[in-house]
């Protein structure tokens, strides 16, 4: 069967969608179940950006067909990626939420000759995997290294580490550890919970146990990161002084509301807030907001969908709409551009996007919303991770 899948993915490689009238992207992403409201945001992000710039490139038609994936589930990532090759004859894949689904996509994309544009997952080692990867999101090594530094700076100088177990978290985990303990700091203990972890009551006991005057918390966007704030707060943690330090996957946009005056003040490093001040900006958010439908849902997977598909469209433009994925993403390394999240570029060498972080602080508006307000720029940050994973 295998020897069948790979003989048909080769075979479209080679043929019919070489010349195609329509350009097919494939999107991989979670429509349904828990986290469907971050595979809106992939949607959103698209609309946004085809709504802006049309459906052609040059006198090609550009198709998005979407595929769901709900969960982490590494197997059937693979299964729907080789469906959309094989059937619906697409030539980029795209999408992506967790780093599983991806990882296991990249051993095909040579053989089907498509290039991956990694809309979210956020593991550094995914663009070694293949040299048809190109990302438009983060890394979690990116957005954890800088917060190091604001809780060092802060005076906390003992941190616990608490993070899901899977790629993304262990990295945050690492890229924590390095930077803090570069400034000085040390982590007095590091927990990896199950990504299905939804009682966080004990790991708070675990925390105020340790006698750490801070903690580090890393989870994927979703449920998961809504019920591990609010479990920092109703468990006393807050209240006992015990700082809390994470990446922006725990305060996104679409969960403030929730956790209301309870996340007032809490600090976190990340590549986008939906309150960056900027015409690219404003223009983006105005597109995305018509395009989600309800403008409170909007989050940042929907940026990295924007520019992916701005990637996207150079690839196409670069290849005459031919199915040449090595030239499409030649034709991308050390692009630049400004994102509605500030300037960004295409790394010629690692494929991951260099991109300023910010430091944001949830604050109140005078409209009585809740948002991410940028408070300090950490410019032009690669991947320190990449590093690590060599």
């Amino acid at each position: 069967m295998k020897r069948f899948v790979l003989a048909a993915i080769a075979a479209v490689a080679l043929g019919g969608a070489a010349y195609a009238d329509t350009i097919k992207i494939g999107v991989i992403g979670p429509f349904s179940g828990p986290f469907a409201l971050q595979g809106k945001n992939f949607k959103a992000g698209i609309d946004a950006y085809m709504a802006v710039n049309g459906k052609k490139v040059g006198n090609d038609e550009v198709e998005v067909i979407y595929r769901d994936l709900p969960a982490a589930d590494p197997a059937q990532s693979k299964s729907l990626a080789q469906e959309l090759v094989v059937k619906e004859k697409v030539q980029y894949l795209a999408g992506f939420y967790f780093t599983p689904d991806a990882m296991a996509v990249t051993p095909i994309l040579k053989q089907a000759n498509v290039p991956m544009v990694i809309f979210n997952a956020a593991t550094s080692a995914i663009v070694t995997k293949s040299p048809l990867v190109v990302r438009t999101s983060f890394t979690t090594w990116q957005t954890s290294t800088p917060i190091a530094k604001v809780a060092y700076d802060a005076g906390v100088k003992k941190v616990i580490s608490v993070v899901s177990d899977y790629g993304p978290g262990v990295d945050a985990e690492n890229a924590f550890k390095a930077g803090f303990e570069k400034q000085g700091g040390e982590v007095v203990q590091a927990i990896r919970m199950p990504l299905s972890t939804n009682d966080f009551s004990p790991i708070m006991q675990r925390v105020k146990d340790s006698g750490a005057q801070g903690v580090f918390a890393f989870l994927p966007s979703g449920p998961t990161t809504l019920g591990f704030v609010k479990a920092y707060n109703e468990n006393g943690l807050k209240s006992a002084g015990i700082k809390l330090f994470a990446p922006g996957d725990l305060t996104q946009e679409s969960d403030l509301p929730a956790l209301g005056d309870a996340a007032l003040g809490m600090q976190t490093t990340f590549h986008y807030a939906i309150s960056h001040d900027s015409p690219e900006n404003k223009a983006f958010v105005a597109a995305a907001d018509k395009a989600i439908g309800n403008p409170a849902e909007l989050t940042f997977p929907a940026v990295g969908a924007f520019d992916g598909m701005h990637v996207i469209y150079k690839m196409i433009e670069a290849t005459g709409g031919k199915q040449d994925a090595q030239k499409a993403v030649d034709a991308v390394k050390g692009l630049s551009w400004v994102s509605p999240r500030g300037p960004v570029t295409i790394d010629p060498e690692s494929r991951h996007i260099t991109q300023n972080i910010y430091l944001r602080e949830v604050a109140k508006g005078d409209d009585g919303k809740y948002y991410n307000k940028e408070i300090q720029t950490f410019e032009k940050q690669g991947d320190p991770g990449l590093a690590a994973v060599k």
